[in-house]
């Protein structure tokens, strides 16, 4: 089985390769302000070669390449043997610049996805809320027009918000029709935070984190945004936002992310000593064993994609898949871990000051698997479009609104 890329993408990584040596070469000393330049620098020339924002037009400060898997994977292996850095991360690249290239005016194109690119607007998403679950159509904060029908008024709160107490923006839903059916009369706005009438408070969560890095909750008194900053039309905010949660989950995860979790859970059996017992044995090996049948997946919707051709339904499951794996992995490591769960690991959440930090240290995994099967839309719901769209069964009644 061959499983190269062929002699044209042989070619196209020497280039990338010519092009890292000459141009990713930050000197030890750059630390801060100064590193922060250099990566900026380096994002622009990469833009310019093609390698980076390939999706973006070029009107928008992208390099708007046709689209091309291998090179696009060529690109992603060059650049993470070199730890040079890709694109900008978050929200804000992963979820807001997509939707906007989809649905999205010029005039919001024009205002966002330059300043997000460069890292000067930083998303929060403004979904969830309290007593709302992950049902984001039972969304209570609103959203009633000003008097000269300019601005949207909002009221309410936002809770969940990850790098909250960074966010410069948001992308939010809020209901505006409140006597719509349940999935109608929610709207899609973007809406600048830095303004009176916004409260933004810092959640401390069950692992112990809290602080600024970490998530946060709104309250929204009277806060405004303009009409031209709604995305869509309005009361039609939740079919934009299958838009953004499309996009949230591709951004979730991915193959050697898992292989090299899969890797520590075995340095882990190893530190406390259980390597040796036939039970973790065969754990560890039903786990392997997921863990290949998602890499070697994800190797055929590869080649897939590289052919032009439809792997079919098995691209509805790997989101769920994923999550489902990482939680046998956290499920086992709370049983190697033992006692050390009771100790509140030093920096957790893998941010903040850390000290020492032991076994307790998979706290952070066994907390974080359960937040994985609600973002990008909860296991139930992965189900629920693997059941309905691939499977062909009926459609689940809570959703009959929907169209």
């Amino acid at each position: 089985m061959d499983l190269s890329y062929g002699a044209e993408a042989e070619e196209f990584r020497k280039e990338v390769r010519a092009f890292l040596k000459e141009a990713w070469t930050p000197a030890a000393e750059l630390r801060g302000a100064d590193l922060k330049v250099f990566i900026k620098d380096f994002r622009l020339k990469a833009t310019d070669k093609g390698y980076l924002y390939r999706a973006i037009p070029k009107q928008y400060g992208g390099s708007e390449q046709p689209v091309d898997v291998i090179k696009a994977q060529v690109i992603r292996e060059e650049f993470g043997k070199m730890r040079a850095p890709m694109e900008m991360g978050g929200n804000g690249m992963n979820m807001t610049v997509p939707t906007l290239l989809e649905k999205g005016t010029e005039e919001q194109k024009e205002l966002f996805i330059r300043k997000t690119m460069s890292g000067e607007y930083i998303w929060g998403q403004g979904y969830s809320e309290p007593g709302s679950g992950s049902d984001l159509a039972s969304v209570r904060t609103k959203g009633e027009l000003s008097a000269d029908g300019t601005k949207w008024i909002i009221n309410g709160q936002k809770i969940w918000t990850s790098q909250g107490m960074q966010s410069t923006h948001m992308f939010m839903l809020v209901r505006t029709e409140p006597d719509a059916p349940k999935h109608d009369g929610i709207t899609y706005l973007l809406i600048d935070l830095n303004q009176p009438g916004i409260t933004r408070r810092p959640i401390k969560q069950m692992t112990g984190e809290e602080g600024d890095h970490t998530f946060c909750e709104f309250f929204f008194d009277n806060a405004e945004t303009p009409v031209s900053w709604q995305v869509g039309e309005r009361g039609q905010g939740w079919y934009v936002s299958r838009t953004t949660l499309k996009h949230e989950r591709a951004s979730i995860g991915s193959a050697d992310g898992l292989g090299n979790q899969f890797k520590k859970l075995v340095e882990l059996a190893k530190e406390t000593g259980r390597i040796g017992e036939p039970i973790i044995r065969d754990r560890l090996a039903q786990i392997e064993g997921f863990v290949l049948s998602h890499r070697y997946t994800s190797f055929r919707l590869f080649s897939c994609s590289a052919a032009g051709e439809d792997p079919g339904n098995v691209q509805l499951m790997m989101k769920l898949y994923l999550t489902e794996i990482g939680h046998e992995m956290a499920l086992l490591a709370q049983e190697l871990i033992g006692e050390y769960a009771f100790i509140e690991p030093e920096g957790a959440g893998g941010r903040g000051p850390r000290g020492p930090r032991g076994p307790e240290k998979w706290m952070d995994q066994i907390m974080g698997s359960l937040g994985n099967s609600i973002a990008g839309g909860a296991s139930n719901i992965q189900r629920n479009i693997i059941g309905e769209r691939g499977l062909g069964l009926p459609r689940d009644l809570a959703m009959s609104g929907e169209k």
